[in-house]
């Protein structure tokens, strides 16, 4: 139904309009029909959310619970634990690692995020995305929502913000049109987006023309 056509941007740094950004882009690309998919980093990026790891001071709690992750983990380093803590507040995060320690007993993954937040999903620690940034804990993107409408107006065209990895694993964030969502998934399972020496963090999927 769709072809992808990743986009060659400029390194995207803090407090760059991303909606502007995106529709200078998509500009002779993308139309009405087509969907314009943006990497959740480059989008957390230039919302200020890149965090260097020696600029977090990790309370006495983020140094303890960290122990616990596993060591891919992304919030099994104290920085990443006390930003986590941030985000969500102490409480919040106490009753994820309870819920944690209930889903071990019966052998069930993933309730901390569940109950904690789906937002700490998102925390990279370290993102190892592209130059200046391959040392920074990356946050996820405040309000995707609101970030994709914003994009259709300025564009024209259906939005979308997704966490891709290289496994297969897409997990949209904001969508304009949900209806698109499955189609979305899986264009994207090869994850298009290139966020090293590529430099694609945007990706046009072009509605192919039926034969009449």
């Amino acid at each position: 139904m769709y072809y992808k056509i990743p986009i060659r941007t400029h390194i995207i740094t803090e407090n760059e309009d991303i909606v502007a950004l995106t529709r200078k882009y998509s500009e002779g690309i993308a139309a009405p029909g087509d969907i314009i998919c943006l990497a959740e980093s480059v989008v957390a990026i230039s919302q200020g959310r890149a965090v260097l790891p020696e600029t977090v001071r990790p309370g006495r709690l983020a140094r303890f619970l960290s122990r616990f992750p596993g060591k891919d983990g992304s919030l099994a380093t104290p920085p990443a634990m006390q930003l986590a803590i941030e985000e969500v507040g102490t409480a919040r995060i106490l009753a994820g690692c309870a819920a944690a320690a209930v889903g071990r007993v019966f052998k069930k993954k993933g309730l901390f995020y569940i109950v904690a937040g789906r937002q700490l999903a998102l925390i990279d620690d370290i993102a190892g995305t592209m130059h200046p940034y391959e040392r920074h804990i990356v946050l996820g993107p405040k309000n995707p929502g609101r970030l994709v409408r914003a994009i259709k107006k300025a564009t024209g065209a259906e939005a979308v913000i997704a966490d891709v990895n290289d496994k297969g694993c897409v997990d949209i964030l904001g969508i304009t049109k949900k209806g698109y969502r499955q189609a979305v998934i899986e264009a994207l399972k090869d994850n298009p987006f290139g966020n090293e020496d590529e430099q694609t963090p945007i990706v046009i999927l072009k509605r192919r023309k039926t034969k009449s």
